[in-house]
């Protein structure tokens, strides 16, 4: 696998992703050219309005979790991703997010691999739950860790395949992108990525970055 592979994957999941919000954009202003009832037309805003909102979340997030986002710099500001989870795990995905980084700012990739760590936590809740994140600088370098529990947990097992030992598996489809990314960060760095066992109640992730990237 090499960097065109990954970015092939990136963008089908991008896709992937917005296909439904922008449908339902479409479909929405299909519905309000042809409806004369003023309260189906209320609706129908509503419908765009609602759909506008999940497209923009979702372009947000995916710009700092998979593209260029937050700049040039060697630092994120952890607000930013804060703000891109809010927008992607809101009310309607019935999940309870619970936020536990206290620095300011940290590296780009730290923070790519917390955000792409955080969506493949948040998508195993199939029925809503709480997700908590949490990050810290320590002496040995950057300490992540993902918590997920609600009453359906469900990894898929690619994902967790791809997490802990990358493509070696075999070949890396769409839905494993952001997996596969994380894998990637974590190991070009000289750290690892754990998880709890698949049997759990609850699911842990955690991931250690050595020192040279909390400079």
């Amino acid at each position: 696998m090499n960097a065109i592979d990954l970015a092939s994957l990136l963008c089908s999941r991008l896709c992937h992703d917005l296909l439904s919000p922008v449908g339902a954009l479409n479909n929405g202003i299909e519905l309000l050219a042809d409806e004369p009832d003023p309260d189906m037309r209320e609706k129908c805003l509503e419908l765009l309005t609602e759909s506008a909102k999940a497209s923009a979340a979702k372009l947000k997030f995916f710009r700092l979790a998979f593209g260029a986002g937050g700049g040039f710099g060697a630092e994120i500001d952890t607000r930013e991703a804060h703000a891109a989870l809010e927008g992607l795990f809101g009310p309607e995905r019935r999940i309870e997010l619970g936020w536990m980084v206290a620095d300011a700012k940290l590296p780009k990739d730290a923070v790519k691999l917390l955000l792409n760590l955080a969506l493949i936590a948040g998508d195993a809740l199939v029925r809503g739950g709480r997700l908590d994140i949490g990050g810290e600088r320590s002496n040995n370098g950057i300490e992540l860790v993902i918590r997920a529990e609600g009453p359906r947990l469900l990894l898929d097992p690619v994902l967790r395949e791809t997490l802990q030992r990358g493509s070696a598996a075999g070949t890396i489809e769409p839905r494993a992108a952001g997996a596969w990314l994380a894998h990637g960060l974590a190991a070009g760095s000289g750290g690892s990525i754990k998880l709890s066992p698949a049997d759990g109640e609850v699911l842990l992730i955690g991931a250690d970055l050595p020192t040279q990237l909390a400079r």
